[in-house]
């Protein structure tokens, strides 16, 4: 898709929606949306999924996914996220792919969210931010390092080549 990080990979998906556990009937954010995979994954289960991104480029390719997807209960705002955060009433759950003004995202989605947050980080700094700014909101669960290999032909043999690890940190109001 050539959008600057990339879709989040499949495991890594995986891991993260089980850990937002999102059931019919939310309503569910997904912050820094890029390619709309995640969006399009999280709209087979939720009632409403808001797809925010202030990237023109990402939104244009969220939205070309979610039609090939037949995902038609996907609203996609361009902006930043906490500018479009402050007009969206209740959430059940939210996913954060993009690391832009962190802490203040996680301040509005501790307000709006009912149920689970999970941010996805590649970065360590973004991953201590995540978590710094959970447990000063009290809502930090649990943060999860994924490491993801997959395998790779090499001289008539296989071998399993890695993928740069992913950091999924789980929050959420009462959450155990």
């Amino acid at each position: 898709m050539g959008l600057k990080g990339g879709p989040t990979q499949d495991e890594v998906m995986a891991v993260s929606l089980a850990k937002l556990g999102i059931r019919p009937g939310d309503r569910v954010a997904d912050v820094g949306c890029g390619t709309g995979k995640v969006a399009v994954a999280a709209a087979r289960t939720a009632e409403r999924v808001y797809a925010i991104d202030r990237r023109p480029e990402a939104i244009a390719c969220a939205r070309q996914e979610a039609a090939a997807a037949g995902a038609g209960n996907i609203e996609f705002f361009e902006g930043d996220a906490v500018d479009v955060l402050r007009d969206i009433d209740r959430l059940d759950a939210a996913f954060v792919g993009g690391s832009r003004r962190l802490p203040e995202v996680l301040d509005l989605l501790a307000g709006k969210v009912q149920g689970r947050i999970v941010v996805n980080a590649v970065m360590v700094g973004t991953l201590h931010e995540a978590i710094a700014s959970m447990q000063r909101l009290g809502i930090f669960v649990e943060a999860v390092h994924l490491q993801v290999s997959r395998s790779a032909g090499i001289a008539g043999g296989m071998m399993f080549k890695p993928i740069n690890p992913v950091y999924v940190i789980v929050g959420g109001a009462g959450c155990s």
